[in-house]
């Protein structure tokens, strides 16, 4: 019955602790940051009433340590410490799917979608050539209809995921237009 993390993700973790105190007897203290590097530490301040809490807006694959210092008036407590490792960065995305394809347009999806994604670029052009055209999706959204196509035409789409931390990840796929009809 110590301070311990469930719900780990790649950027976020729950710490559980037993109530040692209550909303009149005191608040804890939560130290915390990553192994080896004091400077980066953050403290907050958790009411006594409180027994878990979900730190976010960490960095992937990182070991955190942890102290939980229980700031009483009336009784001493020792300090609970615990580490935890977040998840490796899942990576998005990891396949783009092309459908509906029409003369003029066709559908782009891709997954996974994730959290720390802020935003997905839609770069398309038709191969050969470097005419390309960029549409931005918010980051919640897996797919975009991209129109206004020549038909019969095979187009080079790529699709770049930015994440809230800056990085960028980009996969592509072709996607081929139908034959138009005659007289459009």
């Amino acid at each position: 019955n110590r301070l311990h993390a469930t719900d780990v993700t790649s950027s976020s973790f729950r710490l559980v602790w037993p109530q040692l105190l209550s909303q009149d007897s005191g608040f804890y203290s939560l130290e915390y940051g990553p192994g080896g590097d004091p400077a980066a530490r953050s403290t907050l301040q958790v009411s006594g009433a409180q027994s878990s809490l979900v730190l976010s807006q960490l960095a992937p694959a990182t070991t955190y340590e942890v102290a939980l210092i229980p700031e009483s008036n009336v009784h001493y407590f020792p300090p609970q410490r615990t580490r935890v490792t977040t998840l490796p960065e899942e990576i998005s995305p990891v396949q783009v799917l092309i459908s509906d394809s029409g003369p003029r347009s066709f559908q782009v999806s891709w997954a996974p979608v994730l959290d720390s994604v802020a935003t997905y670029q839609v770069l398309y052009g038709p191969l050969p050539g470097n005419s390309a055209k960029l549409l931005q999706v918010d980051g919640s959204h897996n797919s975009t209809l991209v129109e206004h196509l020549a038909p019969n035409t095979t187009y080079l789409v790529t699709v770049t995921a930015i994440y809230r931390s800056g990085k960028e990840k980009s996969l592509s796929a072709k996607a081929c237009t139908l034959e138009g009809e005659r007289g459009q």
